[in-house]
Formats: C-alpha cells, structure tokens, sequence
C-alpha cells in the first residue's frame, strides 16, 4: 500500500497525478487526510481521502509520500503524528518519496543524511544533509537509500512514473506511460 499524506493547502498535482498513475500502475494507493476526511489543496480544490492519518497501517506500507505545496508541507511538518510515521517508516526501511518542498520535511527530520534528492529551486539549503544530484534533474531516484524525490509540480508526471517504475517495475512504468501518451 501506497500511503499519500495530503495537509490543507497541498499541491494538488503533486498528489494527484502520482496517485492516478500508481493506481494506473496496478499500485494500492491510498490518500490520507491529517485532517479529516475531506482536505482541500492549495488552489482549494477539495480531495475525499481515502483514509485519515490514523488508519495508516505501517506493516502494509509499500511507500510513503509527501507532496508538497507550501502550506502543505508547513501543516505536514506541524504535525507530530506526520513525523513519526515517516521517521518510523524511515527505521523500517518503507522507501519515501517527497516532492517540492516536502522534501525539506525529510531534511528537517535528518533523513536525508547522504542520499541523493532534489527539491523545489531555491529551498537546497533546508535539505540538510543531503547529497546535490549529479546533474539537474527534475526526479531523483536514489534507490539504494529507497527515496524518490521530484522538484515541483511540472515534475508531477515523471515523479508519478518513478514511483510505479519503482514499485511495479519498468515494464509497468512503460505501459502506463503509453496509455496516457507521454
């Protein structure tokens, strides 16, 4: 299972398009609400979760992801609960994947210690720890540290895409990125 963690004010695209091409994927994916049922996104439109924070079952996670969004990220980072499921998920060896700012969420945590990520331009300097990509990327896959992370919005597509190739495998990726025609 593939747990989604959506705050007030995510960025929409940031969540959704990877939730659509994991499921696409053949990928149980869920979104989860830390704040009720119903969350709306920064550009206020208003998502369903599939579950809230407190259902997330850590022994059935396959992945957790962090979208981003500013007052997303900053309302992920506020809550305790967020923060220890990722840094639990993070001891049990659960791969992560963050995207925009969220991975700054990571860096604040010390989870990026050595591994290779990206984030949205301009916030490097709160992804403590972490090593710069090789060259610019708008998707880094450091898999032997089991962290994805995407730059922004615009990289919604190829993040959603490294996460199915990750989970399902190139074959899968591939066929998903067919049928939608990219």
């Amino acid at each position: 299972m593939v747990y989604i963690l959506l705050a007030p004010g995510f960025e929409e695209a940031e969540a959704l398009v990877p939730a659509d091409l994991l499921r696409r994927g053949g990928v149980e994916t869920a979104l989860v609400s830390t704040d009720g049922a119903v969350v709306a996104g920064g550009r206020q439109i208003t998502i369903k979760a599939d579950l809230t924070l407190d259902q997330v079952e850590l022994d059935r996670a396959d992945m957790l992801v962090l979208p981003g969004g500013g007052v997303g990220v900053q309302k992920l980072g506020q809550e305790p609960t967020v923060e220890k499921l990722v840094r639990e998920a993070a001891k049990r060896g659960i791969p992560l994947a963050a995207i925009c700012a969220a991975p700054t969420l990571l860096g604040r945590w010390g989870l990026l210690e050595g591994r290779r990520a990206v984030c949205y331009p301009g916030m490097e300097g709160q992804m403590n720890g972490a090593v710069a990509a090789d060259s610019p990327s708008h998707v880094v896959v450091d898999g032997p540290a089991k962290l994805i992370t995407g730059q922004a919005a615009g990289s919604a597509f190829d993040f959603g895409l490294a996460l199915v190739e990750y989970l399902a495998g190139r074959e899968r990726a591939e066929e998903v990125r067919a049928s939608i025609c990219y």
